[in-house]
């Protein structure tokens, strides 16, 4: 059984290009700092724009020739539930290591990384079924049918919250189609995709199919995403970034798709569960220390419940548990990196300075050098810009609604439609507001729960196409018309046929 190495003081990793374990061109290196301790724990390769080449290059060959090529659905379906047997058996470490790199609790990415296994499995029973059709031809001397191809050389730019489960979302539909694969992870967080990349390895898939180039977003993601030989882009991350990568992808017409930020709503009615609705709150905004796309940051109260349900979510709030994320009681981590504290205590300040009112937290907490206290802005109108950026941290604008109808125009006056939420007992009102949110996800007295199953993205400025489900397989493949002439009769030449 292949083994993940766990975090050592800190531990040296190297590249995956082409099969081969190697530094950077030219040797560079940069550590990872673990949020928590405030010191670096692991050291990876810095590359350059020669590594982003070589990773291409080596995708591209084991796509164009080599076993891959020729390796069957079945087969690769196979590769996949060896691959999600060794992410099983390694989930605990993986874990750790994510925490180490990014301070989100252990319990929420071991739970994270337990879960990968889903995903591989899901694919793998895809990855045999992905079929063209035989079309009912118009012209009755022709059998056409359609095929679908994968569609070559992909880039996955993933982001530093959860790295794994977001490659996932993107390698695992990409395998089963039959692609090949350059992963590019966070500067912040780029050690689990390297572990990762030993289980790859160790299922067997054949050199050049997985890639992975470590560095700076600046260098190797902008090498990686204007590479003329990548095919199609994958990107989970912020919706600047996300333009970026379109306007670099357009010089080769890579195909795109993107998942990216979001200030989602949730949306609690008079008439709802305010207990459940309070822990639903508290789930949407406070856990992962608010840094997630999916964050519900904006929650919307009906004017008759809204002072019960805030003292009752602050009162939680202003209880949670901050400190050592690996430790079970920890309910709150710090913040990923000093760049993210900053934004975040910014953004708190000009809520403050636009007349919202902290109803609880408002600062930097004292459990260490990279905690923000959970906060509470009340007060808060749609055009602030508490109410219309993304913060990515645990920061909840709360809004005062008098309608359904107001509700529903509130949650929607933003450029982002990522997700939402919706309280209420009543089940028409339920589906009536979930018909007209425009968000790709909506839940009903719920909040953050995702599936391989069930397709995942944005409306607006929260991206493009869908990740999970089978739906994600359509992003990674080309659909190709054959046409077969049956009479063996020849045509008039000049003519459409």
């Amino acid at each position: 059984m292949a083994t993940v190495q766990k975090p050592a003081d800190v531990a040296t990793y190297q590249m995956l290009i082409g099969g081969e374990w190697v530094d950077a061109d030219g040797s560079g290196t940069f550590d990872s700092l673990d949020p928590y301790a405030g010191e670096p724990w692991a050291r990876v390769p810095e590359g350059t724009e020669a590594d982003v080449d070589r990773a291409v290059q080596a995708a591209r060959a084991a796509f164009d020739s080599g076993p891959w090529p020729e390796t069957t659905g079945r087969e690769r379906s196979k590769l996949l539930r060896r691959l999600a047997d060794l992410v099983g058996d390694n989930a605990e470490a993986l874990g750790r290591i994510e925490t180490r790199d990014n301070g989100k609790l252990l319990r929420e990415m071991q739970g994270q990384c337990l879960a990968l296994k889903d995903w591989y499995e899901f694919y793998a029973g895809a990855a045999d079924k992905i079929q063209g059709e035989v079309i009912s031809s118009d012209k009755p001397n022709f059998l056409v049918y359609t095929r679908k191809e994968p569609v070559g050389v992909v880039a996955a730019v993933l982001p530093w919250n959860s790295p794994l489960l977001l490659l996932a979302f993107k390698f695992a539909p990409a395998i089963a189609a039959g692609c090949t694969f350059v992963a590019k992870p966070s500067e912040q967080t780029p050690v689990s995709a390297l572990a990762f990349g030993k289980l790859v390895e160790e299922a067997g898939f054949p050199p050049g199919v997985f890639n992975v180039v470590t560095g700076s977003s600046d260098l190797i993601g902008k090498s990686l995403v204007s590479h003329p030989g990548v095919d199609k882009i994958a990107f989970t991350g912020s919706t600047e970034t996300g333009m970026a990568i379109v306007r670099s992808a357009a010089d080769n017409l890579s195909r795109v798709s993107l998942e990216l930020g979001g200030k989602s709503p949730n949306i609690v009615f008079a008439d709802a569960d305010l207990d459940a609705a309070t822990n639903g709150v508290i789930a949407g905004i406070f856990a992962a220390t608010g840094q997630t796309c999916i964050a519900g940051s904006r929650l919307l109260v009906e004017e008759s419940v809204h002072d019960e349900l805030v003292e009752r979510v602050a009162t939680r709030a202003g209880a949670i548990r901050l400190g050592d994320p690996s430790d079970p009681e920890t309910e709150m981590g710090p913040v990923a990196f000093e760049e993210q504290l900053d934004k975040v205590l910014g953004l708190i300040q000009a809520g403050v300075d636009e007349g919202a009112t902290v109803a609880c937290g408002g600062g930097q907490a004292n459990a260490g050098e990279l905690f923000v206290e959970p906060t509470i802005l009340t007060g808060v109108s749609n055009d602030m810009r508490i109410a219309r950026e993304e913060v990515f941290g645990p920061v909840l604008s709360v809004l005062r609604f008098t309608s359904e109808a107001a509700a529903i125009s509130i949650a929607n006056d933003t450029r982002y439609g990522l997700a939402a939420g919706i309280w209420t007992n009543d089940v028409h009102r339920a589906h009536r507001v979930a018909h007209r949110i425009r968000a790709g996800t909506v839940w009903v007295n719920a909040y953050r729960m995702v599936s391989f199953s069930t397709p995942f993205g944005g409306y607006g400025q929260s991206g493009w196409g869908r990740e999970n489900g089978l739906e994600a397989i359509d992003s990674y493949t080309e659909t190709k018309s054959v046409w077969v002439e049956l009479s063996g009769a020849t045509r008039d030449p000049f003519t459409l046929g």
